[in-house]
């Protein structure tokens, strides 16, 4: 089970203010020093699953003295080994009772971990922007040659995992800023891809019969399906730390194929063909964000702060609501487009 190393610095060198938390059974291992220019440096080993109930005990306890701060780091192994009150173990937690706070016993990193990880793919770059520019092109090229295995090769670079991530768990916290930055660097990244695949679509001859491109003119219920659990599958790569690289690429899959059949075929003149991409591609957003939303939620992600709690529980339910009735809306269409 992955463990964390958590540094925690006060200014003052109080053993009363920090021996609450050694009897703490969710500590492996415990340390501290003292130092005339840092003051106390105490050091802990604890689970990855306890770091953020820790984190709100120590942000509740110390987080209005002067100088305080925590650093979290993770462990990649230990000498000698761990043993004893090693998490392994553990006994495992009585199921009849659930804790009070609402967070839920799985398996992730601390929240305060995840938005460090996430915030990053925020930010509109000139890598980022390369990245979608070159995904585009490997994408375009594959869909024409009716290659899937270019395509795929055009998924794995495809940045598309972090802001699609970070707008649903700026939804879950009820953080705007978090989700204006997600969102801008979604429509920024969706338009270079969308100007570029219009373009080639204009130069390049188009072939709507093309395997590749025909089986993205239209949604059926499977997409749907593929769209959760992709979205699904982006979060819990996130807040397990699983291979982000590789589990991208089942977000790419659900997005940049008909965004970039969409602009190809918007080139060509096919408007036809194109409202079909167009209704594919608002389909698979719409589930990727309502699958990340609800993920994020059944993970027990929370503000700390109750007034941020409360903020974030309306937004939650709003956007859920919202993609939810969209979806709905959005299957209704699909089932009477296959009958006619």
């Amino acid at each position: 089970m992955p463990l964390r190393l958590m540094e925690i610095y006060l200014p003052e060198t109080n053993d009363d203010a920090i021996s609450e938390f050694i009897d703490d059974e969710s500590i492996v291992k415990f340390w501290q020093e003292r130092s005339a220019e840092t003051g106390l440096l105490v050091k802990m080993i604890l689970s990855v699953e306890q770091t953020e109930k820790m984190l709100d005990k120590l942000e509740q306890r110390f987080g209005g003295k002067d100088g305080f701060r925590v650093v979290l780091l993770p462990i990649e192994a230990t000498i000698p080994r761990i043993k004893g009150n090693s998490i392994e173990e553990e006994p495992a937690p009585d199921k009849s009772t659930k804790p009070d706070n609402g967070e839920n016993e799985i398996l992730r990193i601390s929240r305060e971990e995840l938005y460090s990880d996430i915030v990053d793919s925020t930010k509109f770059t000139i890598t980022y922007a390369a990245m979608v520019l070159l995904s585009a092109i490997v994408a375009a090229v594959g869909l024409l040659q009716d290659n899937v295995a270019i395509v795929i090769g055009a998924m794995v670079i495809a940045p598309l995992l972090g802001p699609n991530v970070a707008l649903a768990l700026a939804t879950t916290l009820g953080d705007f800023d978090l989700g204006f930055n997600a969102l801008k660097t979604n429509l920024l990244g969706i338009s270079i891809a969308l100007g570029l695949s219009i373009t080639i679509g204009y130069f390049f001859p188009v072939d709507p019969a093309i395997p590749e491109i025909a089986s993205r003119m239209h949604v059926e219920l499977p997409d749907i399906v593929l769209a959760l659990a992709s979205g699904s599958a982006g979060v819990l790569a996130f807040t397990s730390g699983a291979s982000i690289s590789l589990i991208g690429v089942m977000v790419a899959v659900a997005l940049m194929p008909p965004l970039i059949t969409f602009g190809l075929l918007i080139g060509s003149g096919n408007v036809t063909g194109a409202t079909g991409a167009l209704l594919l591609l608002i389909t698979n957003l719409i589930c990727v964000n309502l699958a990340g939303v609800t993920t994020f939620l059944v993970q027990g992600i929370r503000p700390r702060k109750w007034w941020e709690a409360a903020k974030a529980k309306r937004a939650a339910r709003l956007a859920i609501t919202l993609w939810s009735v969209l979806l709905a809306v959005l299957i209704v269409v699909i089932i009477f487009s296959q009958k006619s």
